[in-house]
């Protein structure tokens, strides 16, 4: 395959009118229109008057049909969505990857300059960076570096580091004693260590306090979710097929729902959780909904596993930049922190 010929100076110089005249600000109103279906719905998202987003339209249309022999957008009457003609498509295609491509670089430099810091974090590792960002905040302010925070699923724990999606992160990953070699690249700050538990409305005629034997999940009836934390630990012990030879009674996408379908009595079952969300919950009193409690689990199979809390930043990140860069700086409050955090016991 062949590689795209980048413009000559004279390529550069001979640019269609049309084709300069266009802006930033038509193509992002193309997308609108696009994602939205109608001008009036893009000015509604956009804060304009749908007269102002049709103008924009008409002006893409004209220069469209001036360049490339075919108009972009088709309007199919009064409260249809608009057409979109194979030019258009495209057109919308290159827009998209444009726009992606600019504000990835905007937010490269930024990044580079210490002007901007992503970080993400799950719901339950909020309060590490909350801690560390207490450390550095005022010293933010002055230096006017744009804070951002992200909500991260664990199931999107690895792709928004390896995608560089977030500068740091926070969350809880599933650690066997062969270690995980996707840590190669990253420096880890360990806040802790814990077994799983199980969580279940069982009545305890029907499953004793005793501690589970990992080995003999398969004759409990589960709540699963699809990908995360537990469904990690769940393939460790048993594999990619681990549904294949468990007894799921539930899939849920959210601990949320699972704990809810559990106090509810509406599924009868378990669900694997760490420590703290299960001494938590089985402490909770609520008249009105089905009685929970914790046991324990046996790990006897291999490998050996258990969650692991910490933070976790690219060491080529921490590497390029000086120490007084925001990331830098960062990552000492989080190392500050957790030698003096306690965990919950």
């Amino acid at each position: 395959m062949s590689l795209p010929v980048p413009p000559t100076l004279d390529s550069l110089l001979e640019c269609p009118p049309g084709l300069l005249d266009m802006t930033f600000d038509q193509l992002r109103t193309l997308l609108v229109v696009h994602e939205t279906g109608s001008a009036l719905r893009a000015a509604r998202v956009l804060g304009r008057e749908q007269s102002s987003v049709q103008k924009q339209l008409d002006t893409l249309n004209r220069n469209s049909q001036v360049l490339c022999g075919e108009v972009l957008t088709v309007r199919q009457g009064r409260g249809k969505d608009y057409l979109f003609t194979p030019t258009g498509e495209t057109t919308v295609e290159l827009a998209r990857t444009t726009f992606e491509k600019w504000l990835e670089s905007i937010h490269w430099s930024r990044r580079r300059l210490g002007r901007m810091l992503t970080v993400g974090t799950t719901e339950f590792t909020l309060p590490i960076v909350s801690r560390a960002w207490d450390r550095v905040s005022e010293e933010f302010r002055q230096r006017e570096v744009e804070f951002k925070v992200a909500h991260v699923r664990t199931k999107d724990l690895w792709s928004r580091l390896e995608t560089r999606q977030v500068d740091l992160i926070c969350g809880s990953i599933v650690s066997t004693p062969e270690g995980d070699l996707r840590l190669e690249e990253y420096e880890v700050v360990e806040y802790a260590r814990g077994q799983a538990l199980l969580l279940t409305n069982l009545p305890e005629g029907e499953l004793p306090d005793t501690p589970v034997q990992t080995s003999r999940l398969g004759r409990i009836p589960l709540v699963v979710p699809p990908a995360g934390l537990v469904a990690d630990l769940l393939a460790t012990w048993y594999g990619a097929n681990f549904r294949e030879r468990l007894n799921v009674v539930a899939d849920i996408d959210d601990v949320h729902y699972g704990l809810s379908l559990l106090r509810s009595g509406f599924v009868r079952g378990c669900m694997i959780v760490t420590g703290s969300i299960g001494r938590g919950m089985a402490a909770q009193e609520d008249p009105d909904a089905v009685p929970l409690r914790t046991i324990g689990l046996h790990d006897d199979l291999e490998p050996k596993a258990e969650f692991m809390t910490g933070a976790f930043v690219r060491r080529a990140d921490l590497e390029r930049y000086d120490a007084g860069h925001p990331l830098n700086r960062l990552w000492d409050a989080v190392r500050e922190d957790v030698r003096t955090y306690t965990p919950l016991a």
